[in-house]
């Protein structure tokens, strides 16, 4: 039989019946359709939740800049550079919106903002890294499995406690301790920030160490390494990516933190470097004012104008992060950069 012949049988042929679905199998496939578009707009409920809120805060932040009026008070030269204060006095930064004069700079807030963020990590990073490591690589099975669920319910504690514990106990004993001028200052407001991000920073190591390939053990331990060379050497330069998430994770909480800065910081917008001296933080300044401003003033602007400013800080922290995840775990893989 030639070609032809063969291709008018097959146009002669009847076509073949797909296979029909049962009732059950049909309700099945819509429930899972169903399902799916539930979660699909559930995702998009939350990132549209979002961008939201940052519209909203970024509207009443733009006050500073369409209206004169608050251009005037609250231009980005008083924010940001040193203001005449008193006659016959030097230029200072001073945050005082709620005077005849107002004064509003940002600086004081910043460097409050820093010294507290930067105790907390001091003490924090440290502790999660190295208490995750320990859990990870050395503890005993049953000493781990009671060691991470305690570390992790210390996250449960609502922060007004540990801002009450920092206010109550532990700025009398730094004081009597180290002798501190004021009772609030930088160091009590950040050991008690440090109480709240080292749960966070260990679970996320402890994750992050627990993902690498028990290989990676094994064949270091095969050409002679100790156990604590496998784990400082191979271990952790593994999970690099992963701890710096959980360190990332750790500076946002520190520097959004407000509850324990407002209770234990001192609340005194003073530019100094000394960590014995009171501060007030970015976000406790919203905290602390935003009950008792005038709706629509530049007062009111500016507080919204600091929340843009957390935003970007820690927008800026992540890209940053993000971008040196990316070279180490191309460097872990062998490639370029």
């Amino acid at each position: 039989m030639d070609r032809q012949a063969v291709m008018q049988e097959q146009d002669l042929a009847p076509p073949v019946a797909l296979p029909t679905l049962s009732p059950a199998a049909r309700r099945r496939q819509l429930k899972e359709k169903a399902i799916a578009a539930l979660i699909t707009a559930v995702a998009f409920t939350g990132i549209a939740a979002l961008v939201l809120i940052l519209v909203f805060v970024a509207k009443e932040a733009l006050l500073l800049v369409t209206d004169a009026a608050a251009r005037d008070e609250a231009s980005f030269s008083k924010m940001f550079l040193p203001q005449l204060v008193r006659k016959g006095k030097p230029l200072a930064y001073v945050w005082q919106p709620v005077s005849s004069v107002p004064k509003v700079s940002m600086i004081p807030l910043f460097v409050g903002t820093l010294k507290t963020t930067a105790v907390s990590m001091l003490v924090a990073v440290p502790l999660g890294i190295f208490g995750a490591l320990f859990a990870a690589e050395f503890a005993p099975r049953r000493l781990r499995e009671v060691l991470k669920p305690t570390i992790e319910l210390l996250a449960g504690i609502p922060s007004v406690v540990l801002g009450f514990f920092a206010l109550m106990v532990m700025a009398s004993f730094l004081q009597d301790t180290f002798g501190f001028t004021s009772r609030l200052n930088a160091v009590v407001a950040g050991l008690g920030l440090a109480l709240a991000i080292v749960p966070v920073i260990f679970t996320v190591t402890e994750d992050a160490l627990t993902a690498v390939p028990r290989s990676y053990r094994e064949a270091s331990l095969a050409l002679g390494a100790t156990p604590w060379e496998t784990a400082w050497k191979v271990v952790l330069p593994a999970a690099a990516p992963g701890i710096l998430a959980a360190c990332v994770l750790g500076f946002g909480r520190a520097i959004g933190e407000t509850m324990i800065v407002l209770m234990a910081s001192g609340n005194a917008a003073i530019v100094s470097w000394n960590l014995g001296d009171s501060v007030r933080s970015l976000s406790a300044t919203i905290a602390a004012e935003m009950g008792e401003v005038v709706v629509g003033s530049p007062h009111y602007a500016l507080l919204f104008f600091i929340g843009v400013e957390l935003f970007v800080f820690t927008f800026v922290l992540n890209m940053l992060a993000g971008m040196w995840t990316k070279k180490v775990i191309q460097r872990l893989k062998g490639g370029a950069g």
